[in-house]
C-alpha cells in the first residue's frame, strides 16, 4: 500500500470551540504538513480544488508549486482538478509548470467536481459537466502529448497549431480519474487505460466496491493490462490517539457537529449527504479513521479486502491545532503504515509500474534534495 495525505483546504471553525485560523496561517500549515509527509515517508501529498463553499482551495496550482519547490522526493497529486469547468490548455500549462517544478513528481487527479455551485461561476450548464469532462480530458492529453495542435470542440474555441508551454517534465504525467458517486468517471478511466480514484468519503464501503469492480470490468474489455488498473481510495479524517476510547470520545463531538452542518440543505450536493451521523456509526462502518493505530489499520485492511485498491489518501482534522496534527501524521507513519504496507503490498510506483521511475530516474539531484533538507525548519519531538 501507499499512502496520500489530503488537504482540500477547507476554512470552517471548530464548531466545539469556535477556533478558526487566519487564511496565510491555513496556507502555510498546508505546506508545512506536506514537507512533513515527504519527511516521514509518505509517498504523495494532494491539494483538492474547489471554487464554492467555505473553502481556501480555487488557487491550488500556486500552492502545488510551492510545494514541489520545497520537497524533493514525495509525489505531487490533486484531489481532485475540476477539470470539467476549467479551459484545458490553461490546464495544461499550469500543471505542466508544477511538474518542472517537481522535476517530474506529479500525477494529476481529475474529476467532474462535487459542487454544482461551481458550475455557473465558469459557465457550466448542470447536466453538462460530464460531456465537458470527457471533452476536456482528451484535449488535455493531446496538449500534453502533442505539438502544433489543431483542435475544435463544443466547450471552448478552437486551436490552430498550438503547442503549449511548458512542455511537462518527462513526457505526459499520469491521470487518475477521480470517482465519486457515478460510475461516468470510472468508465472515463477505463475508457484510456487510467487508474481510478475512488472518493470513500461519505458512503457506505459497498457503494465504492461496484464503482471500482466496475472500473475493472470495463478496463479489461478495453484491452488494457489489468496489472495497472491502480486503484486508490479516499477517507475522511484521521484522528489518532493511544485508544480507540480516547479518539472517540476527543473527536466525536467535533465529528457530529460538523456533519449536521454538512447535511443542512445547501451545504451539500442533492443526493449525497454523509450517511454516518453519530461518531460510533463512523468508527464502525463509515469511511473515517478515528481509533488507536491498530483499530485504523484494521479499517483500512477491510477496505482493502473490497477495493483491492493500491494507494491510500486520508485528511487531516484541520480544525485541531497544527501541532497536533503533524504528530498524528507522525504516529500513523510509525505505527499504521508498516503494518498495511505488509498486509497489501503494491507494484504502484515500483519498477514494475511504467510510471514508477519518472521521478526517481529524473528527479533532483542528491545535492538538491540536501539543501532542501538543510534549509528545513526542525520541529521539537511530540510530546
Amino acid at each position: 500500500m501507499r499512502f496520500q495525505v489530503l488537504d482540500i483546504l477547507p476554512h470552517l471553525s471548530n464548531p466545539v470551540t469556535g477556533r478558526r485560523v487566519r487564511t496565510d496561517e491555513r496556507f502555510a500549515q498546508a505546506l508545512t504538513s506536506a514537507r512533513y509527509a515527504e519527511e516521514f515517508g509518505y509517498d504523495a501529498v494532494a491539494l483538492g480544488e474547489r471554487h464554492a463553499g467555505q473553502f481556501l482551495s480555487s488557487g491550488v496550482t500556486v500552492l502545488l508549486g510551492a510545494i514541489a519547490a520545497t520537497t524533493s522526493r514525495v509525489r505531487v497529486q490533486t484531489g481532485v482538478a475540476v477539470l470539467s469547468i476549467q479551459d484545458p490548455l490553461r490546464v495544461a500549462e499550469d500543471y505542466a509548470t508544477v511538474d518542472q517544478l517537481s522535476r517530474g513528481r506529479l500525477e494529476l487527479v481529475i474529476g467532474k467536481g462535487n459542487e454544482l455551485r461551481q458550475l455557473p461561476m465558469f459557465g457550466i450548464e448542470n447536466g453538462d459537466q460530464w460531456d465537458a469532462l470527457a471533452e476536456k480530458y482528451e484535449l488535455l492529453r493531446r496538449l500534453w502529448r502533442e505539438e502544433e495542435l489543431t483542435w475544435e470542440g463544443r466547450f471552448r474555441g478552437p486551436l490552430h497549431g498550438v503547442t503549449s508551454l511548458p512542455r511537462p517534465f518527462a513526457g505526459a504525467p499520469r491521470i487518475w480519474h477521480g470517482s465519486a458517486t457515478t460510475r461516468t468517471s470510472a468508465e472515463l478511466a477505463a475508457k484510456w487505460g487510467d487508474p481510478l480514484f475512488s472518493a470513500n468519503a461519505i458512503q457506505p464501503r459497498d457503494n465504492y466496491t461496484v464503482l471500482i469492480e466496475h472500473y475493472r470490468k470495463l478496463y479489461a474489455e478495453h484491452g488494457h493490462d489489468p496489472r495497472f488498473a491502480f486503484v486508490g481510495a479516499g477517507a475522511g479524517f484521521l484522528y489518532l490517539a493511544d485508544s480507540t476510547r480516547e479518539a472517540r470520545e476527543a473527536f466525536g463531538p467535533t465529528y457530529e457537529k460538523i456533519v449536521a452542518f454538512f447535511n443542512q440543505p445547501g451545504n451539500h450536493t442533492p443526493g449525497n449527504a454523509m450517511e454516518f451521523p453519530t461518531i460510533d456509526d463512523a468508527i464502525e462502518l463509515g469511511p473515517v479513521l478515528v481509533g488507536s493505530a491498530q483499530q485504523i489499520a484494521e479499517k483500512i485492511l477491510w477496505w482493502h479486502e473490497a477495493f483491492g485498491h493500491d494507494l491510500q489518501s486520508f485528511s487531516l482534522p484541520t480544525m485541531i491545532p497544527h501541532e497536533q496534527q503533524l504528530d498524528m501524521l507522525e504516529r500513523f507513519a510509525a505505527e499504521v503504515a508498516p503494518i498495511v504496507r505488509q498486509a497489501a503490498p503494491t507494484t504502484l510506483w515500483t519498477d514494475d509500474d511504467p510510471y514508477g521511475g519518472r521521478p526517481a530516474v529524473r528527479g533532483r539531484t542528491v545535492a538538491d534534495a540536501a539543501s532542501l533538507v538543510e534549509g528545513r525548519p526542525h520541529r521539537a519531538p511530540a510530546r
